[in-house]
């Protein structure tokens, strides 16, 4: 189980650059806008759950490693690993469910912020989130130090 563990971040960054840089691009190549942005959105429909799934795992994981370490007297019951995987979480959130209805008001002409604002934001938070997975990744691989 500790090497299943060890591993799911580094292949759930793979699933997160790929959606990055392939697919999510490939719609635009070769569809219209609009249904290139349907495609996209149910790209993002299935991403989501996944990242909160995963997250919450690693978040899981990380707790009780902590919490082990500190009844051992080694550390606190807070870990780096633990603040990655929250991070990742709240980009979710924030990112696909709090933005993305935001953003299907602004295409209706609907809220404070454009589309193209909230898009930016959401875009930010993606590539925040990829940068955790990534970190959480490295942090597991064989040659990484432990605190």
């Amino acid at each position: 189980m500790a090497r299943i563990l060890a591993l799911l971040p580094a292949l759930w960054a793979g699933v997160l650059l790929c959606v990055a840089g392939l697919a999510t691009p490939a719609p635009f190549a070769v569809l219209d806008k609009a249904a290139a942005g349907q495609v996209v959105g149910h790209i993002f429909a299935r991403e989501a759950p996944l990242s909160l799934l995963l997250g919450m795992v690693l978040l899981l994981a990380a707790r009780r490693s902590a919490l082990a370490r500190a009844v051992r007297g080694l550390g606190s019951q807070f870990s780096l690993d633990m603040g990655l995987a929250l991070g990742t979480v709240a980009c979710t959130v924030l990112g696909y469910y709090v933005l993305h209805p935001m953003m299907e008001l602004a295409r209706q002409g609907q809220g404070a912020m454009s589309f193209g604002q909230l898009h930016g934001l959401s875009f930010g938070l993606f590539s925040v989130k990829i940068l955790l997975v990534l970190l959480l990744a490295w942090r597991a691989g064989p040659a990484a130090s432990r605190p």
